[in-house]
């Protein structure tokens, strides 16, 4: 059964409570468990009686001392104690149908299910849930949730989705509003179908939900080399990109002057394709939309630059590269300038990575395989080692998306190829050695 207990922390009301592997958690103070959401509601209250069955079919009610909020300490043999929800729908935009084929059977999958939403910050459409569940959500007071929202028009967001049920998240969004749920949302635009005009009333409709609406991003479509036989999409131009940073920053501050919040920011990859700088620190409002791309440049140029006032040298003059995208390669050079310009001895080069994997207009860094690396720095001038940002490796693992390990690229260039976090701090670091 997927909610069997799998480990039980030591130091824990559970372990304490003689709650061991192999038990399964049917109830807790008499509310039936379907999932971990359920799991992790009922059991926030002080001494919860959690019903369990024990391997051999016996059933026992067993009292816990905790206090209110702290983990009961149980693991699962399935995080969600339930099957991942697949996605239903077939967005024209979709990322995965633009994968080539061949790669591992895990990439493929879709998930659109709130309770990642909750507990990993995956983003859900809403399009799956029943009426059932989204009472659920206000019920169990389930917040903050991430939702990729792309229009508030219903036939649009149809279409947009590939499913004749998108519309009904629309209402959904306005409940959870309603009920005080917080939501960070997303917006991908696609060039002529839902920019322009179009997100203009978006952003409209979607500001007057504050401030349950705590966050949006405003995304460029990612289209791939991969999109045979798929919704024809065009790829944001520079005067395109232009137009609608320009558009959300001059609708965001009449929000900021009416709420005290921008809501709406762009991605950094906006704003490098329209060529115009990257906002100031506090433009951000505490990053809310960080791993949405929104802000990672000025918060990496900020880490550097306090790092950079603290650190006292000398660096150790140690050749080194450093493999990026095309995308963010001239900020990363910019920060190497700086920090040389410090410290004359800091011996570095940056290498934009081009991507031939998934198509050239795929230019962040987390998306570079191992095999790009491979080929495009063989031969080259890499000093005593090569940096790279450890978004480039799956589930923080050691092999790339192209399933090329870390080992055999270290190999193939002769080099230490070291991972390194997407923190300014640390690619200081790593520049001085």
């Amino acid at each position: 059964m997927l909610n069997t207990v799998s480990r039980v922390d030591n130091d824990s009301a559970a372990f304490d409570a003689g709650i061991i592997p192999g038990d399964t958690l049917l109830e807790i103070n008499g509310r039936p468990i379907a999932d971990v959401l359920d799991y992790m509601y009922y059991s926030y209250d002080a001494d919860p009686s959690f019903l369990i069955q024990h391997k051999d079919g016996s059933r026992e009610i067993i009292e816990l001392l905790k206090d209110e909020g702290e983990d009961a300490g149980l693991e699962f043999e399935e995080y969600l104690m339930d099957s991942p929800r697949a996605c239903a729908n077939n967005c024209i935009f979709c990322f995965v149908d633009q994968l080539p084929p061949g790669m591992r059977e895990t990439l493929y999958f879709k998930d659109d299910d709130v309770r990642l939403s909750f507990l990993t910050g995956s983003y859900v459409t809403l399009t799956n849930m029943s009426e059932r569940a989204i009472q659920r959500v206000i019920d169990l007071k389930i917040s903050p949730i991430n939702i990729s929202v792309h229009t508030m028009d219903p036939d649009l967001r149809c279409m947009m989705l590939g499913n004749k049920n998108a519309g009904r998240g629309i209402e959904a969004i306005r409940r959870f509003a309603d009920a005080g749920i917080e939501m960070n949302c997303q917006i991908v635009c696609c060039p002529g179908i839902n920019d322009g005009e179009e997100l203009l009333r978006t952003m409209e409709q979607l500001s007057a939900l504050y401030p349950s609406m705590h966050s949006v991003s405003v995304i460029p479509v990612g289209l791939t080399g991969h999109r045979q036989g798929l919704y024809p999409l065009t790829p944001f131009s520079k005067d395109g990109a232009i137009q609608t940073v320009h558009l959300v920053e001059k609708q965001s501050e009449i929000y900021l002057k009416k709420y005290g919040s921008r809501i709406f920011f762009c991605s950094d990859e906006l704003y490098l394709k329209a060529s115009l700088p990257i906002p100031d620190e506090d433009f951000y409002e505490g990053y809310p939309q960080l791993e949405n791309g929104v802000g990672l440049i000025r918060l990496l140029i900020s880490e550097f630059q306090d790092a950079l006032d603290m650190v006292s040298g000398p660096a150790s003059g140690t050749p080194f590269s450093i493999a990026t995208g095309v995308a963010a390669a001239s900020t990363i050079k910019q920060l190497l300038d700086t920090a040389t310009s410090r410290f004359p001895e800091i011996d570095g080069r940056v290498y934009p990575i081009v991507n031939d994997f998934f198509g050239h207009s795929v230019d962040v860094a987390g998306l570079i395989t191992g095999r790009d690396l491979i080929t495009q720095l063989k031969g080259r001038d890499l000093g005593r080692r090569v940096y790279i940002t450890n978004r480039m490796l799956r589930d923080g693992g050691g092999i790339f998306l192209d399933d090329i390990t870390l080992d055999e690229v270290t190999s193939e260039l002769g080099v230490p190829v070291i991972p390194i976090e997407n923190d300014g701090g640390v690619l200081l670091d790593a520049m001085m050695d």
